[in-house]
């Protein structure tokens, strides 16, 4: 499945409820069927800085594509580190580094989530991208 593909699914899932407060929910339940992280992935360099609450981001490559492992300590930030890395992870570093991540937009994450929040999605944005950026320029380099 494409990026775009996975992003149209995720906008579909969310216009199946009616109210912000279901949409929490969703991400929520998102967050609790997440896969944790591995503990010896729990590392200071892991941790996107900007959060407020504690985010790390394992990225590694596989045949070719780019995959990302996630966690953090507060559920909700579970459930939207979950929907960045089923939109990122499994793709070649080219596609990461060029996508367009819309979904968040087109559901209104930004205008119904804290600032924090809201900016702490926009920074592990930003570290899966650079991650992206940096296994293109490696295979390019190689």
């Amino acid at each position: 499945m494409t990026i775009n593909e996975t992003q149209d699914e995720l906008i579909s899932d969310f216009e199946l409820f009616d109210d912000w407060e279901s949409k929490y929910e969703f991400i929520i339940d998102l967050g609790k069927q997440f896969p944790p992280l591995e503990e010896q992935y729990k590392t200071e360099d892991n941790i996107i800085k900007g959060c407020q609450s504690r985010v790390w981001l394992n990225a590694y490559m596989e045949e070719g594509l780019l995959k990302f492992e996630a966690d953090s300590d507060a559920i909700i930030v579970r459930g939207l580190v979950s929907m960045l890395v089923k939109v990122l992870s499994g793709h070649t570093p080219e596609e990461i580094a060029k996508a367009d991540v819309y979904f968040m937009e087109r559901v209104g994450l930004h205008q119904h989530l804290a600032q924090t929040r809201s900016n702490g999605l926009a920074a592990m944005l930003k570290q899966m991208k650079a991650y992206g950026f940096a296994y293109q320029a490696k295979s390019v380099n190689a």
